[in-house]
């Protein structure tokens, strides 16, 4: 009697052998929604990327882009843990010897708060051409409106593999 048959006497089923790979045209993509407001950066940031990545669906495929597009509102409200607001600066250089700027991130968050999220979930994604790719599908807002109620956004905790 061989392996498979004595599998399928105890009601076994046997798993196939070869690993699914998705194909870009066999996924589409869905809308997400988050409202920021009162939520820890660092966190949402990283359910974002994983969003992003595709990385909450079962058929994650590292070399395809299999995320989701995510859109966050009340940006300007989220919130950093401990003294991060005074304490940690956000660095730029402009290639002149003294040009190195610090602005900390309390001041840049009530100057432009999409910048902030922006940087922390693309310093979460690849440092590839897919990472630029998974990127462009985010789109931060300041403020609680947003311009895409046509594409009926689905909020991040109501998807399919999570039923909670």
């Amino acid at each position: 009697m061989g392996y498979a048959l004595g599998l399928a006497i105890f009601g076994i089923i046997e798993m196939p052998r070869q690993t699914f790979f998705a194909r870009s045209k066999d996924i589409t993509p869905l809308w997400r929604h988050v409202d920021a407001d009162g939520m820890v950066l660092g966190r949402l940031a990283t359910r974002i990327a994983t969003v992003l990545m595709g990385k909450h669906r079962p058929t994650y495929t590292p070399h395809v882009e299999c995320g989701d597009y995510v859109i966050v509102t009340n940006a300007a409200k989220v919130v950093l843990t401990g003294r991060k607001a005074e304490h940690k600066m956000k660095l730029r250089y402009s290639g002149y010897p003294g040009g190195l700027k610090a602005e900390s991130y309390g001041s840049l968050l009530k100057r432009r708060p999409e910048v902030v999220m922006e940087q922390a979930v693309r310093r979460m994604l690849p440092k590839s051409i897919l990472g630029r790719k998974m990127f462009r599908k985010l789109k931060v807002y300041g403020g609680a409106e947003h311009p895409h109620q046509a594409q009926h956004p689905v909020p991040l905790n109501d998807h399919p593999s999570n039923p909670s």
